[in-house]
């Protein structure tokens, strides 16, 4: 593992200038919803897969993007790129406005000379290298693209970053093609060609994990080395924590498009304050066969981000929700399928009893129940609470009352929640109090 950057060298970076400002940004992508949908009479739907985001990038630091996958961190990553159109919100680059409006409508010259200040490296370094180009035309690619050298000049540059990046002696790598290489030759390969226009920013996108894990430590060492010697600032994606811990100055922890929590890596390791950040930090591996360390994994699966839950979109699966985190009419359905899972003598004469469980897939703070009679809906319902009493849904509920021939079941209403400051950290949870002037 890379030599983390010592606290002392942290602090310059923390009170730098910003270099990327994100401001509540969003990045939807519609699944239907077109001339054909209408015509069917289908609803519109789209996937959120960035919906709020507000950071700031800080010059000379690296910022982590942390979450399991689809939760919107990549997205993030290529938008700050322009490789994907903004939804909404902006994003500011040195005060220069290129957010929604202007994303989109980069062109030609505008879009080039974004890509010189910058880069992208991506996940798959097979994937990312032309398997028709040798090494000195791909890595300098780049400079011919953008018109910046050629002849001698361009070989020349094509070489420095080739030694740079440790592909040395050049000489055999020059005309060698991605397939002659290495997994972790090509990353080097990928990296020399993202820094050979001599970029400001670098969007590492999971750039160690398709390496073998003998050379993950070796890549990351690399690139601290290149943010030292060639004054880089890193937006680092990834899912493992571990890596992100030795790697970044800061970490910005996301859920299903938004970022939940935020700030100085110690920080977050030492002090985790969002329920989902204290289970990625559980499930880290622990490499000691011997030492037992409690899990306590979060229950269910990432929820749809084409309709994501109410309230805080964790809710469903979080140990430790509370009244306000936005409980809905799809709680109840998964609840209601949970005790049939253990019930399943009573499912027949219950599912009759309760009815069509359609109608709760449908986001709501109002649940309609029942067909046998209220009473003996309201009925079962206490017997499924009485079974599971800490079962935090109930604290949400407001009310049961009769509707017809069954109930309705009324939950307290809750937005998504805001980052709070917490400490030296920002958090997105209703178990820390809202304080004015929050942000990072």
């Amino acid at each position: 593992m890379p030599t983390k950057p010592d606290q002392g060298a942290r602090t310059p970076a923390a009170r730098a200038e910003n270099v990327l400002d994100v401001n509540d940004l969003a990045v939807h992508f519609q699944l239907q919803g077109g001339a054909l949908s209408r015509l069917l009479g289908l609803k519109s739907r789209s996937v959120k897969a960035v919906d709020g985001v507000t950071l700031t990038l800080r010059r000379g630091e690296v910022l982590g993007l942390v979450g399991e996958s689809g939760s919107g961190k990549t997205t993030l990553g290529r938008a700050l790129l322009g490789l994907v159109p903004a939804t909404g919100g902006s994003i500011t680059y040195h005060g220069r406005e290129r957010g929604d409006r202007l994303v989109s409508q980069m062109r030609g010259a505008e879009l080039r000379r974004l890509r010189t200040d910058l880069q992208m490296v991506f996940q798959d370094p097979h994937a990312a290298l032309n398997p028709s180009m040798t090494m000195e035309v791909a890595i300098g690619h780049p400079l011919v693209i953008h018109g910046i050298a050629s002849g001698a000049e361009l070989r020349q540059r094509v070489e420095e970053a080739l030694e740079r990046v440790g592909l040395s002696p050049v000489e055999r790598f020059l005309g060698k093609y991605p397939s002659d290489l290495s997994g972790g030759q090509k990353q080097r390969a990928v990296i020399a060609r993202a820094i050979i226009l001599q970029p400001e920013v670098l969007v590492a996108d999971e750039p160690v994990s398709m390496l073998d894990m003998s050379v993950r430590a070796k890549i990351l060492q690399l690139m601290l080395d290149l943010k030292r010697d060639l004054g880089l600032t890193y937006v680092y994606i990834t899912h493992d924590l571990a890596t992100a811990k030795y790697f970044c100055d800061r970490i910005a922890i996301m859920y299903l498009g938004r970022v939940v929590e935020i700030g100085a890596t110690d920080e977050i390791f030492a002090h985790p304050r969002h329920p989902y950040t204290k289970a990625l930090l559980k499930a880290i591996p622990e490499p000691d066969p011997d030492k037992q360390v409690p899990r306590d994994l979060p229950r269910g699966e990432i929820p749809d981000a084409a309709e994501p839950p109410l309230g805080c979109a964790f809710h469903p699966r979080c140990p430790e929700a509370v009244a306000g985190c936005g409980w809905e009419s799809r709680d109840l359905r998964a609840l209601l399928e949970e005790h049939w899972t253990r019930k399943v003598e009573a499912y027949d004469d219950e599912l009759e009893l309760i009815g069509d469980l359609d109608g709760l897939s449908t986001p709501s703070t109002t649940a309609k129940l029942g067909s046998g009679g209220a009473g003996a809906v309201r009925a079962l319902l206490d017997r499924i609470r009485t079974e599971s009493p800490d079962e935090p849904l109930w604290r949400g509920v407001t009310g049961i009352d009769p509707a017809g021939n069954g109930v309705e079941v009324h939950f307290r209403p809750a937005d998504a929640p805001a980052l709070r400051r917490a400490g030296s950290v920002d958090v997105a949870c209703v178990l820390y109090p809202e304080v004015p002037g929050a942000g990072s």
